[in-house]
């Protein structure tokens, strides 16, 4: 409506000059249909309401309790990787090049303490609890044999989960069940009274986050923010494609963990090709920009 304006307050200037109708019209239309901000890359829409009955910093806070017990628990056993490590090194080097594109899809990004640890382990799994909690499982790089390319699209499939709170959607979803539950029928219907110690009580660990499931929608949405990100930070977005045809084949027999909640198929890779022209350019723009010495 600030363009309406102005071009109404153009028109009436004495001091301009005079404005054909014909292209007023087409001015005021536009100003009416175009976006108030076009953003290059992906569309996925607004965060869950959901998303909003716990809150963030409780989550969070969870998350770093459970992160810490599960780093403790992996170095009990010798299964932590060392600093030196090198493929640690390598997972802490890709994340520093994605992290700072986070910020625009999350604001409170900016605040978190993240962090980048690999576990010893055959299981090919990765996961970013709520909070920039990042682990790798040694299993996904070793089995798949993982380009840089491969393990960005991961990392970012994985850092999108946690910048898009899905998990924090999954626990206000379980609040209004608990709460219909305690509180009777009418709470379905609305978001408005639900007991603060129901809430309180999921977001200060009565959500294991992780083995927290998503849905389909939430995954399908992690796959083309994680894209984005990747190639915001200069990995090849077509990795998604190989990434996923790797997965596909690990599936022979029992499904990898990784995979236990993630949908997989050619309906996946369709979605992903059918997104790689919002990401390819800012691909190349990363790809472009001068490296630092």
């Amino acid at each position: 409506m600030k363009m309406t304006a102005s071009l109404f307050k153009y028109r009436l200037s004495p001091r301009s000059p005079a404005v054909p109708h014909w292209a007023l019209t087409v001015l005021l239309a536009a100003a009416l249909v175009m976006p108030a901000h076009a953003r290059e890359g992906v569309e996925v829409g607004a965060n869950s309401s959901f998303s909003k009955l716990v809150p963030a910093e409780q989550v969070e806070r969870s998350a770093a309790q459970q992160y810490a017990q599960m780093l403790s628990q992996a170095n009990s056993k010798q299964a932590l990787a060392p600093p030196d490590n090198k493929q640690l090194l390598r997972l802490r080097a890709i994340a520093a090049k994605i992290i700072p594109f986070a910020m625009d899809w999350n604001p409170r990004a900016r605040s978190w303490q993240w962090e980048v640890n690999l576990i010893g382990s055959n299981q090919i799994n990765a996961f970013c609890m709520p909070g920039g909690k990042i682990a790798f499982y040694s299993g996904i790089l070793q089995q798949l044999q993982l380009t840089d390319d491969e393990v960005a699209m991961v990392m970012g499939h994985e850092i999108a989960h946690a910048l898009r709170e899905h998990a924090r959607e999954r626990m206000g979803k379980s609040a209004v069940t608990h709460g219909a539950a305690r509180i009777g029928g009418a709470l379905a219907a609305s978001f408005f009274g639900i007991d603060p110690r129901i809430t309180d009580g999921i977001a200060s660990g009565g959500a294991n986050l992780l083995t927290l499931e998503f849905g389909r929608e939430d995954e399908s949405e992690a796959d083309l923010v994680g894209m984005e990100l990747a190639a915001r930070a200069g990995y090849n977005p077509r990795a998604g494609v190989t990434l996923w045809q790797k997965m596909g084949a690990a599936q022979k027999g029992a499904p990898p963990q990784w995979l236990s909640t993630h949908p997989s198929g050619k309906s996946r890779i369709a979605d992903i090709e059918a997104n790689l022209s919002k990401v390819l350019p800012l691909y190349e723009r990363a790809r472009a920009r001068p490296r630092p010495d």
